[in-house]
């Protein structure tokens, strides 16, 4: 008699249940992971989640080895411990899936008794989210400490410099005060990024969408960026449709488009350009703000809308001014609109980002 028919047989006598059927209903009905092994380690039973985990091309999981679906020697001697000496084990599985990303698991082996032999039964409790939420927890919290760091110790040098007798020399004194100034604004700037992108993202934030034209809003912000563009001859463009309407906050949309053109400008080449286009595609409006410069590479491309996330680890974000966390604002922003944020680069041509939300 198998292990299988060994554990269909304990349950035949619950009303209306089909041993097999019963035990199978039972652990697909457990979120995680289940494969419980008999003495020759082959897998008596595993669950849907086991095989949606584990099985390849979709072949069942029951009757192979251990070894033909999971090879991981921690894993292997806790199931022998289970089978041979009743012992239970905790160990931390981590393994390649499909497309190569990592999937880590917790995994809990014990042994099973029924009808007098001896099963392991192992849960595994896929932990991969929860680490890349810690991962990015601990990212956020190092960046953050970064971020504020840096002013602050700007601003006590300064302080302490006034102490030790610069405060009396009007012309360095208020030459530090103005860097005190500029680091303090900086780092108000940042705690409000952070407060607003948390209330955003814990949906503490309402959209008030309406009929918007663009072009006057990309007017407004060229004029209030124009110093900005003149100090680095960046030349501004905008080929939007004076009628063009679309659904949004007009607000927000005007946040948004600051934060792009403001960034184009910043990350431009000197004697450069900002071109802002949009049109229409069937029920969406697209934004487009492109930008002459460096080009971003491909590899920080799907990255550019993280929290902090820099392309270039060198650059001291304090010559540039900003947070680090506007484009992911932007993003989340969009989403809020019922629309979605995208970038395209190219080395050494430049930077498109699109705005695409719903059409008026």
């Amino acid at each position: 008699m198998t292990a299988t028919d060994l554990m269909a047989e304990q349950i035949e006598e619950v009303p209306g249940a089909s041993g097999f059927t019963m035990l199978r209903s039972i652990l697909d009905a457990t979120r995680e992971c289940v494969l419980v092994l008999a003495q020759d380690t082959r897998i008596a039973a595993a669950n849907a989640a086991s095989c949606r985990a584990f099985a390849k091309r979709d072949e069942p999981l029951e009757g192979k080895r251990l070894s033909e679906i999971v090879r991981d020697a921690a894993l292997h001697s806790a199931f022998l411990s289970a089978l041979k000496r009743g012992s239970s084990s905790d160990i931390r599985l981590e393994i390649i899936g499909g497309g190569s990303e990592k999937r880590k698991f917790d995994v809990h082996i014990a042994p099973l008794n029924l009808s007098g032999s001896t099963l392991a039964i192992g849960y595994f409790y896929d932990v991969t989210k929860l680490e890349e939420l810690e991962t990015v927890r601990q990212e956020f919290l190092s960046n953050i400490s970064h971020e504020l760091r840096t002013p602050l110790t700007s601003i006590l040098a300064f302080v302490e410099t006034l102490e030790d007798g610069a405060i009396d020399e009007p012309e360095n004194g208020r030459r530090f005060l103005r860097v005190i100034r500029r680091n303090a604004e900086r780092m108000r700037s940042l705690i409000s990024d952070i407060l607003e992108l948390s209330m955003i993202e814990s949906g503490s934030v309402s959209v008030d969408i309406d009929d918007v034209r663009v072009a006057p809003i990309i007017d407004e912000i060229f004029a209030s960026l124009s110093s900005a563009a003149a100090e680095r001859q960046v030349n501004l463009v905008s080929l939007v449709p004076p009628k063009l309407v679309v659904r949004a906050d007009s607000i927000r949309l005007e946040q948004m488009l600051t934060n792009l053109i403001d960034n184009a400008i910043k990350f431009n080449r000197e004697g450069g350009s900002v071109e802002v286009r949009a049109e229409k595609k069937g029920t969406k409006t697209v934004i487009l703000i492109a930008d002459t410069g460096e080009g971003i590479m491909p590899e920080h491309l799907g990255r550019v809308f993280e929290r902090f996330y820099r392309t270039d680890r060198a650059r001291n974000r304090s010559d540039l001014g900003g947070t680090g966390l506007g484009l992911a604002i932007v993003k989340h922003l969009a989403k809020l609109q019922g629309g979605e944020v995208f970038v395209r680069s190219e080395l050494s041509i430049g930077t498109t980002f699109f705005i695409e939300l719903p059409a008026a």
